[in-house]
């Protein structure tokens, strides 16, 4: 059966971020105007992961909390794996892009797993989805805290002496206490967060939309499409696509190697082979100086997509296999 030719067309998000990325280029805001997106820009921030406290039941955190050695497999590939692949592949990777755009690449190797994605594609390719649930949900959280460490060890934060624990703080404070809050606030609002789930989407993706067109109107006030050439910008996509096929074939190869069935096996490689752009966007905000952030996004968006149209392909595949009983 062949694959319909939609599985590899852009979605509308990310369509809107192409949109996004060129009006940020050609009317990026300034001056007082560009004051006032930074504060709407740290409103959104917090709304965005005040929502997601609020949609994440804590039922979804504890089940399946006892895979342990599934869940322990997936955050060994998102916060070990990738991050040691973006070390050792340098001398391969770092000729095709500019020094900026591999520490981007580094970067987007010390994030978190996505949530949505990764439930979704082991929903589709039927696998574990309450143990997907749970993986995804703590690897966002444990992002929150080891996301800066890892930018830390890998980056060196590009000699900002404001110290991991000063970025560890931003973090919690712009990030964290809102998910809090909307964990607290969910006994209230929670049946209507899930009830309105379909639109309350579009805010999350506009939060989003705003941090990147803020993120790269200060990239281009500071001169980022003449530090990146197209040469760099298409051998950043080759170097997505070695890293995403790496870490695909590593995931499915240590989840047979230590015996898990194939519905953990779907789990293992759709958590450990993604990298959340919802909480990638707003943690650049927060660790990088405004007009280097931009540079540092690229590749986490190019990745983004990538991953999207790679895993629908081989989430069908899995979808199509013969019940083994």
């Amino acid at each position: 059966m062949s694959l319909p030719l939609s599985r590899f067309v852009p979605d509308n998000f990310t369509l809107a971020l192409i949109v996004t990325v060129v009006l940020a280029s050609v009317l990026p805001a300034q001056g007082q105007v560009g004051v006032a997106f930074e504060w709407i820009t740290m409103a959104a921030i917090a709304l965005l992961f005040f929502l997601h406290g609020a949609k994440l039941s804590r039922q979804a955190i504890i089940a399946g909390a006892t895979h342990w050695r599934l869940h322990l497999l997936v955050f060994s590939l998102t916060f070990v794996l990738f991050p040691l692949l973006g070390l050792a592949l340098k001398p391969v990777l770092s000729p095709l892009v500019t020094p900026e755009l591999y520490l981007g690449l580094l970067y987007m190797c010390a994030l978190p797993a996505t949530v949505q994605s990764a439930i979704a594609f082991t929903s589709l390719a039927r696998g574990n989805v309450p143990a997907a649930i749970c993986s995804a949900s703590a690897s966002s959280l444990l992002g929150i805290f080891l996301t800066p460490l890892l930018v830390k060890v890998l980056l060196d934060t590009q000699g900002d002496a404001g110290s991991t624990l000063d970025a560890i703080q931003k973090i919690v404070l712009q990030l964290l206490v809102p998910f809090i809050a909307g964990q607290v606030a969910r006994r209230w609002i929670g049946a209507w967060v899930a009830r309105n789930s379909a639109w309350l989407r579009y805010v999350d993706q506009s939060s989003i939309l705003l941090v990147v067109y803020t993120a790269f109107g200060n990239a281009v006030l500071e001169g980022l499409w003449y530090q990146v050439p197209w040469p760099a910008l298409v051998g950043l996509v080759v170097v997505c696509c070695i890293v995403l096929a790496l870490v695909l074939v590593l995931s499915t190869w240590l989840a047979r190697l230590f015996g898990f069935n194939k519905e953990d096996e779907i789990t293992i490689v759709f958590g450990g082979s993604k990298k959340s752009l919802a909480t990638g966007v707003p943690m650049a905000q927060v660790l990088f100086a405004s007009g280097s952030v931009g540079a540092m996004l690229l590749p986490l968006m190019i990745f983004h997509q990538i991953q999207l149209m790679v895993c629908a392909v081989i989430a069908a595949r899995y979808a199509r296999r013969a019940d083994t009983l």
